[in-house]
């Protein structure tokens, strides 16, 4: 008979699994918080429904479907996450984890997984709601490709102005000013309305953003259009968004 082997033996798990735990650990944090639900799905499809209501008056639910899964994008991928990691900063949370068998490197790849499993799973919520509200897309395989990629370039965008957001200011200052931006993004960035809904002076510089660009590339490509501008408009924001993120982001406060 073999003799039982009680011996310690100590050993962090493997980084695959590391990053896949944080990574569900955060998703549910962020389903579980009441306000982040509220950003996540409450206020989206409260859009589609008054919409619906209103007809017109609000905007076609051709545009207004597409616009709410930009508008999704944006409140996970930048607001909810800034507001969660300000906090984690705040309490000494990133300093730990980053101190564990995780690392730097596992947390923010946790902390991505678990925006774009967010992403998706808002995605799918709203779009079901939108179809049984009437929305009839007509994506083209062209339209629908260059919609993937710009929502993932969108992702990587808004959660790099995030982490810059947390990483440089107070917890308390980063959540006032995360739902400020998170307005102006909604009311001013071209999100919900189309560019050539407002005025002709301001439309070349809401272009230059990326909320509009992210707005533009879902409307047209649920007609079928496939747009090449705003990848462009996109792809420049993601790299000095995560140039900045990687040299601004400060662990502790």
């Amino acid at each position: 008979m073999t003799a039982l082997d009680l011996s310690p033996a100590p050993g962090a798990a493997p980084a695959g699994q590391r990053v896949r735990v944080h990574a569900l650990t955060e998703a549910k944090l962020l389903v579980r918080n009441g306000e982040q639900l509220l950003l996540a799905l409450v206020i989206p499809i409260g859009i589609l429904v008054l919409g619906r209501i209103l007809g017109g008056a609000f905007g076609e639910l051709s545009v207004l479907a597409p616009s709410v899964l930009a508008l999704a994008l944006w409140s996970s991928a930048f607001t909810s996450l800034a507001i969660a990691t300000g906090f984690e900063r705040r309490y000494g949370v990133l300093e730990r984890l980053a101190a564990t068998p995780l690392g730097r490197s596992g947390l923010l790849t946790g902390k991505a997984i678990s925006v774009g499993l967010i992403a998706v799973g808002q995605v799918l919520v709203l779009a079901l709601v939108a179809l049984a509200l009437g929305w009839r897309p007509a994506w083209s395989a062209a339209s629908l490709l260059v919609s993937v990629v710009a929502g993932v370039l969108a992702i990587a965008c808004f959660g790099a102005l995030a982490l810059l957001l947390a990483g440089r200011l107070r917890a308390e200052a980063t959540l006032a000013l995360a739902n400020v931006i998170y307005v102006i993004g909604l009311a001013g960035g071209a999100l919900l309305l189309p560019v050539n809904r407002y005025p002709a002076a301001v439309r070349p510089v809401l272009e230059l953003l990326p909320t509009a660009a992210l707005g533009e590339t879902f409307r047209a490509g649920a007609v079928g259009i496939a747009l090449g501008w705003p990848l462009v408009v996109l792809l420049v924001w993601t790299v000095l968004a995560g140039v900045a993120a990687r040299r601004g982001f400060r662990w502790m406060s």
